[in-house]
């Protein structure tokens, strides 16, 4: 079938994204989908910093390649032995595939699925096959989703039926954002109530991170970032204290005011910098997480001896150590009973169109969550 998707044809165009246009929406072809896969009606599409960085080269993929993996929308069709979803049906995108099978999915940690994340790193479905394609090339998936598009593709062990109740431009936001970030503080970190928790990087994860420390029983919540709007509106959020990391003295501070520094410290910025502020504000026995994505050739480097001496733990967190089929139904009913407001972390709903656009706020700081609405 003719579907309009946006393709990426070339990492690291310069900015602005509205000049270069490194994002090229026109149209592709999509084959049906075949075993176990599903063709879905894509709704809603969130505009995510692992998008970005695809896009801007500090991620590197296959190119060329249909972007988009925070998605949510209706199930049109069928692949053979998918019988537990219907036509019409709700869902919402994962972005790793589980295939249920190898030591990670057996031990239950689905996000370290290893044929799920060497698909990823290909550009294809789980299957190892691709569907998209462009004046008859081949057009790579990102990350089994490739949501930027009218339609998808995507293996049923990439889905999660949801409630048809709840706005598909909220639910999306669920598949990655909500799961990253909430699940890094209930999953990987698993806080215990009256804990104290920093948040170093406050986009859509950072700030999943801060409702769910609160959902945990936090007792005292420091959020910190470069964005003053965005303190402010951590602050909102419940935050006890906030602080502007490009103070000199931001380090000092925090560890004068919590005795030592934090139980957790969570890094969601994808930033070597905003890492070393999470390690320094760590109190003695505590944990720092990282949930970010940076660029794989960046380093980070600590004092060894603290590891041993003070008996720190450094844990890496991806898809918030999450099992989706689990973990995404009982947040959206969370958010139904009002404890896990993730609607307002939606800075705009934009149109299809202005995507581009989209990812130059994106990268400029000045928005939490961009969802795209597709007619």
């Amino acid at each position: 079938m003719k579907i309009r998707a946006y393709v990426l044809r070339e990492m690291g165009l310069p900015e602005p994204y509205v000049k270069s246009h490194p994002l090229e929406l026109t149209t592709v072809d999509l084959d049906p989908p075949g075993p176990g896969e599903v063709l879905v009606r894509i709704r809603a599409t969130g505009l995510c910093h692992s998008d970005l960085s695809v896009i801007n080269g500090s991620r590197p993929r296959v190119m060329p390649m249909v972007l988009g993996h925070e998605a949510a929308g209706e199930v049109v069709e069928l692949g053979q032995g998918v019988t537990d979803l219907h036509p019409g049906d709700h869902v919402v995108s994962t972005f790793v595939p589980s295939c249920g099978h190898c030591i990670p999915c057996q031990e239950g940690r689905p996000a370290m699925c290893e044929p799920g994340n060497s698909a990823n790193s290909a550009g294809t479905l789980l299957s190892g096959e691709i569907k998209l394609y462009l004046e008859g090339d081949q057009l790579h998936h990102h990350l089994g989703v490739s949501g930027f598009a009218e339609y998808a593709v995507i293996d049923r062990r990439s889905l999660v039926k949801v409630d048809p109740d709840i706005p598909l431009d909220i639910v999306a936001m669920f598949g990655c954002a909500v799961l990253t970030g909430v699940g890094a503080v209930v999953n990987t970190a698993k806080i215990s109530v009256g804990s104290s928790v920093a948040i170093v990087g406050l986009g859509g994860v950072g700030f999943s991170a801060l409702l769910g420390a609160q959902l945990a029983g936090a007792r005292l919540i420091i959020a910190i970032d470069i964005q003053p709007h965005k303190l402010s509106m951590a602050s909102d959020f419940g935050a006890t204290y906030v602080f502007d990391s490009r103070d000199s003295d931001v380090i000092p501070r925090i560890r004068e005011l919590t005795g030592g520094g934090v139980d957790f410290a969570f890094e969601t910025a994808g930033s070597v910098q905003a890492m070393r502020v999470a390690y320094a504000i760590t109190r003695r026995g505590g944990t720092t997480v990282t949930s970010g994505l940076p660029h794989p050739e960046h380093q980070f480097a600590f004092p060894l001896v603290t590891m041993t001496a003070e008996e720190r733990r450094v844990m890496g967190s991806y898809m918030g150590s999450s099992v989706p089929s689990r973990d995404i139904p009982r947040y959206l009913e969370l958010y139904k009973r009002g404890k896990l407001p993730i609607n307002k972390l939606l800075s705009s709903r934009i149109s299809f169109d202005e995507l581009n656009e989209g990812f130059d706020r994106l990268n400029q700081g000045a928005v939490v969550r961009q969802v795209a609405v597709i007619p």
